[in-house]
This record gives structure tokens, C-alpha cells and sequence, in this order.
């Protein structure tokens, strides 16, 4: 079949639109935009916000790139698709608010094809993309909003999917050498292409569409909570565990730099500052110690 990128296109670049307007009214800072281009193939426009009173880094990007041969972080899984010439659209975003109160999420909603060298053979299109929340101090009913609206974004779709994507997310978003997840969760889905183009289209957009309704209502919610050094200390080392498992778990992370991707945007993920102690501990009973019981797996609806 021939993919409809036009309508992809279309799509990606409203999605990231509409979430860059909502963050602006809600931090009361513009965005910059950065358009690039690639050597290789393609581009995209990075939407970025930097020591904002919301957002002290926020990135929203939309990528739109092509390839002669597919890099090793994206055939691993499909090494019958090795060497084919690709094309990968999506939008991809990580705000880390400034209040430790106000959870760091990260969203992904992403179109793959490659491309057969063959005329009489059919191109292979997938999608893949997800949400999650990494809290500092969570709150058991803001992870309950958060997953309710995952749930409610793919059950149109199939009762099997929250369970499946769920457990999913759990599992990608681990970090193996901490033996602890890196927040509570949320969706994570890829090499969807089943039962058809539209129907894995309509799902992912539906993702997409509900990153603002799983996200700020939170915020709103947590944005004004007082806070102190205490809590900005403890926010930087946790978010030395975000870091971690983006350079060394991540797949996004390796495909960029693996296919020649713009070190700028792929790296726009990382906060702004963290830190990292030798063999710390917080005190028991105390609220930094509460987040340990969240960062294990459990069923939040």
C-alpha cells in the first residue's frame, strides 16, 4: 500500500501546534521555533521553552526524516526489514515543570515506513508512541487521573489494549540496574499496523489527543504548592534517573544519534540540571522515601 504521509503530516504538525498553544497559556512564555534540516533527508521544527515560571525546560518537536538504510536500533526487532530505505514522521515532548510538586511527562506519537526496493512488493508502515508521568512526590489520585484517561484514549479500540500497553510501559520505562521503573507509568505501544493503516492511525492520534486531558489537570492542580530547597534538592537527583535511562535505555534516543539525527532536539529531553550522590538514602518516613512505593508496578484503576 502506498502510506499516506500527507495525512500524517498533517496531523503531527497540528498535534504539536495545539500542545505548544495549551503550554503557553498555561506558563505565559512563547515558545522559540527552530526549523532544521537534514543532510540525509528531511527535517523538522523544534518548539522549545526554556526557564519559563510553569516549565523550566519544556521541548515539543516534530520530526519528518528519511533514510537510505534503516540504522540498527530500528531493525533489531525486524531484521527481515534490514537495509531498506525508511521514512519516520512523529512528535515528541518532555516538560520538566519547575515546581517539584508538578511531575515530569514525557509523550511520543510516531509514524515508521520502509520502503521496499521492489515495485511489486508493499512498503511496511508502523506506528508506536505512548505517555508517561515521573513524579517526585506523587499523589495516588493524580496517577489515577493520569492512567484513566490512558485507558479511556484505547479502549475504543480494543478492551485489550490498556491491559497490554499498560504492562507495556511498566516494562520499557525500567530502569534495570536501579531495579525501579522511572515513574508510574502510562501507554507505550509500537509496531502497530494492525488490522489496518486507519485503524492504527485512529489509535495513535488518539493518543495524542489525549496527552492535555491526562496532563493538565495536574498541573493546575500541583503548580502552586509551596515548596523549598528541600524539595528542588531532591527533584535534581531524581531526575539524574531520568537521564540515566534515556542515554542508556532508551530506543528514541539511539535512533537519533545512531541515523544522524540533530543532537540538539534529540537531547532537548534532558532536564536542565540533576545531580547524582553516592549510595544515598532518604530518611524513612519521610516524603522522599514515599516515592520508592511508587516506582514498582501496580494497577492504578
Amino acid at each position: 500500500m502506498s502510506v499516506p504521509i500527507a495525512t500524517a503530516y498533517e496531523y503531527f504538525t497540528g498535534l504539536q501546534n495545539r500542545i505548544v498553544a495549551a503550554l503557553e497559556e498555561a506558563d505565559g512564555a512563547p515558545f522559540q521555533s527552530d526549523s532544521w534540516s537534514r543532510e540525509e533527508g528531511g527535517g523538522g521544527i523544534s518548539r522549545l521553552l526554556e526557564g519559563g515560571a510553569l516549565l523550566e525546560r519544556a521541548g515539543v518537536l516534530f520530526s519528518h526524516v528519511r533514510g537510505a538504510q534503516l540504522p540498527p536500533s530500528a531493525s533489531a526487532h525486524r531484521p527481515d526489514l534490514a537495509g531498506r530505505a525508511w521514512e519516520a514522521m512523529g512528535v515528541s515532548m518532555v516538560l520538566h515543570p519547575r515546581n517539584p510538586y508538578v511531575p515530569t511527562t514525557h509523550m511520543n506519537v510516531r509514524l515508521f515506513v520502509a520502503r521496499s526496493p521492489e515495485q511489486d512488493v508493499e512498503d511496511v508502515f508502523w506506528f508506536g508512541g505512548g505517555l508517561d508521568l515521573t513524579p517526585y512526590y506523587p499523589f495516588a489520585e493524580d496517577v489515577r487521573h493520569f492512567h484513566k484517561v490512558c485507558h479511556d484514549a484505547v479502549a475504543p479500540f480494543g478492551k485489550d489494549k490498556y491491559p497490554s500497553y499498560k504492562a507495556w510501559c511498566d516494562k520499557y520505562f525500567y530502569l534495570k540496574h536501579r531495579r525501579e521503573t522511572r515513574g508510574v507509568g502510562g501507554l507505550f505501544f509500537d509496531d502497530v499496523n494492525e488490522p489496518d493503516f486507519d485503524q492504527s492511525f485512529a489509535m495513535t492520534r488518539s493518543v495524542g489527543d489525549c496527552f492535555l486531558d491526562a496532563y493538565m489537570p495536574i498541573v493546575q492542580k500541583r503548580r502552586d504548592t509551596p515548596y523549598g530547597e528541600r524539595e528542588r534538592d531532591f527533584q535534581a537527583y531524581r531526575r539524574g534517573r531520568y537521564v540515566e535511562f534515556n542515554l542508556v535505555y532508551d530506543r528514541g534516543t539511539l535512533f537519533g544519534l545512531q541515523s544522524g539525527g540533530r543532537t540538539e532536539s534529540i537531547l532537548l529531553s534532558m532536564p536542565p540540571h540533576a545531580t547524582w550522590r553516592y549510595n544515598w538514602q532518604p530518611s524513612p518516613g519521610t516524603p522522599e522515601a514515599a516515592l520508592s512505593d511508587f516506582l514498582q508496578p501496580r494497577e492504578w484503576l
